[in-house]
């Protein structure tokens, strides 16, 4: 489904339009900037990547072909509209990012990478990196405090490829 010129998972569509809409409600606008990418996207990212950091760092802030959640499109990177740390971690400290951390559970999103979660995770931190995973998936990690995916199916820490 088409959100913001990206395309996603019918119901992480939903999710994310009432997450959009209810942040717009709060004055605080929020931007699609990357959602489903293909396989071959993915790989020219990650390339691009390894070509400028090497293969042991760029494995830390992106996804190998075959493994990025955005294939999947149940993952969408926002922003703000206007750019403002746009894919950093300032992001974190923007209206939009804050947004993000505190609500997007009550749309079945989570901030897939949180801050100190790299070990578990494998990724540095990605305050815009949104997974939807459903409201009761959602809802239940933040209710009981669990961070990541990987803590909350009690998966052991930072799989490898």
């Amino acid at each position: 489904v088409n959100v913001g010129g990206q395309a996603l998972r019918y119901q992480a569509a939903l999710g994310f339009w009432q997450f959009s809409d209810a942040a717009s409600a709060s004055g605080v606008p929020v931007t699609v900037v990357s959602a489903f990418r293909s396989y071959a996207t993915q790989a020219s990212l990650y390339n691009s990547y390894v070509a400028m950091y090497g293969q042991e760092r760029a494995d830390t802030i992106s996804a190998r072909p075959g493994f990025s959640e955005h294939q999947s499109g149940l993952a969408v990177d926002i922003g703000n509209p206007g750019g403002v740390c746009g894919l950093q971690e300032c992001f974190a400290h923007t209206a939009a990012g804050q947004f993000a951390a505190n609500r997007a559970h009550e749309f079945g999103f989570i901030v897939r990478y949180p801050a100190g979660m790299s070990y578990w995770t494998g990724y540095a931190y990605e305050p815009w990196h949104l997974r939807y995973v459903g409201k009761d998936v959602a809802m239940d990690m933040h209710r009981r405090g669990i961070a990541t995916l990987e803590q909350y199916y009690g998966y052991s820490p930072a799989p490898g490829y």
